[in-house]
């Protein structure tokens, strides 16, 4: 798995027009893994044995997909600057709300108008277009979907995953258009988040000294942040549990109470710094090292190609466009609002949520010229994306019967 990661992972990341507006590697494995499948392009003689030890390596339980996502969500997190966490949620994060709210809005009176359906734009594709990417967004919202009885893991992926490259690739074409059509002082910013002229993103990157106790890695270090990492994964599951048992009707997914509970020890300080930083070394270990297995994973068992072709129409790309359309003006008008230039909100709290995690974050501010915002889109892929599978365990709860 490893070795077909790796080799799709270079191809992709290589490729010109895949890497600037697909989403680069990820995609490329996903999808050639699950065309090779489709082709029957493994010999008999050992398709059967590799596919047994590969569908048994993810399925029924999942193991390895949590194993990935709890180092993901906690590392990531306890990664993150303290103060750019505290002051997101003050200004941020009403433009993130913003976004997710147009854009689920769009979404759904797209769905009545086109006659796709309101409740399944909203939840296959709307959804997992604003949660932030393949690892931290698509993937845990298929297991939510199949926790909840929904549908399988299979079929929400299969569904999904066009959606989150279409909005990728949506994104980084919207973000460059965007920066050159509203040119005008009261809009653009000129790569200046706040109105009153003071762009906070310095004071709220990683400080070279931290950085430098990052750069320290030790084998301690690995086994401190995996056990923390998966000590916050159990505590996720015995919360949910608890709220199942006092509040049946409505379900919460294990990783919203584990995001939750993270981000309450970052804001709060719970954590030695010590923990904080073999969690993050812990995280860019396993996302650097197991990304490519586990997207093969997902190609190989998660997505049928019969359900993606049944799913991609005209219809389809029309959603996609209009969620996209919908983060951007929710983002930008709320943006205003709180005293962020529109096209900078737009261009962080809502491309950025809509874009596929890091790598689109990077392209999303190459087409805008607007790099110097990082820390900003880093917050929407991270807690945004975040904040998207706490809404989507309640939503599904709440909708998943009508899809």
């Amino acid at each position: 798995m490893i070795v077909f990661g790796t080799i799709l992972q270079e191809a992709g990341d290589r490729t010109p027009l895949i890497r600037s507006y697909l989403g680069g590697g990820a995609i490329v494995v996903i999808f050639g893994m699950a065309l090779l499948r489709y082709f029957n392009a493994f010999p008999e003689s050992m398709v059967g044995d590799l596919m047994a030890n590969i569908e048994t390596f993810f399925k029924p339980t999942g193991a390895f997909l949590d194993f990935y996502i709890a180092a993901l969500i906690t590392g990531s997190i306890l990664g993150m600057n303290r103060k750019l966490l505290m002051k997101a949620a003050a200004r941020y994060f009403p433009a993130i709300f913003g976004a997710v709210g147009v854009a689920f809005a769009f979404a759904l009176v797209g769905g009545i108008v086109t006659g796709f359906g309101a409740v399944k734009a909203l939840l296959l594709i709307a959804l997992p277009i604003m949660g932030g990417g393949m690892g931290a967004g698509a993937v845990p919202l298929s297991k939510i979907f199949e926790s909840t009885g929904t549908m399988t893991a299979e079929q929400a992926i299969s569904i999904m995953n066009p959606a989150v490259a279409i909005g990728n690739a949506t994104s980084i074409v919207l973000a460059g258009i965007l920066v050159k059509v509203l040119v005008g002082k009261k809009w653009n910013g000129q790569g200046q988040l706040l109105q009153s002229g003071v762009n906070d993103a310095s004071e709220l990157e990683i400080s070279p000294e931290m950085q430098a106790k990052r750069d320290k890695i030790s084998v301690a270090n690995m086994g401190i942040g995996m056990f923390t990492a998966c000590s916050f994964f159990a505590w996720g599951y015995i919360l949910a549990k608890i709220w199942s048992s006092l509040v049946p009707s409505v379900s919460i997914h294990a990783y919203a109470w584990m995001i939750i509970s993270v981000a309450v020890c970052k804001i709060f300080n719970l954590l030695p710094e010590t923990i904080e930083i073999a969690c993050y070394q812990w995280f860019q270990f396993t996302m650097k090292n197991l990304t490519g297995a586990l997207l093969v994973g997902i190609g190989l068992c998660y997505l049928s190609l019969d359900v993606v072709i049944a799913t991609f129409t005209l219809k389809y790309l029309l959603l996609c466009l209009l969620t996209c359309i919908g983060a951007v003006i929710g983002a930008g008008l709320v943006g205003k609002l709180v005293g962020f230039y529109p096209v900078e909100a737009a261009v962080t709290a809502g491309l950025c949520m809509a874009n596929m995690g890091g790598t689109g974050d990077v392209a999303v501010l190459s087409a805008a010229k607007r790099m110097e915002l990082m820390p900003f889109a880093q917050i929407s892929s991270r807690l945004g994306g975040a904040i998207i599978l706490i809404l989507g365990s309640l939503l599904l709860s709440l909708l998943g019967g009508f899809l």
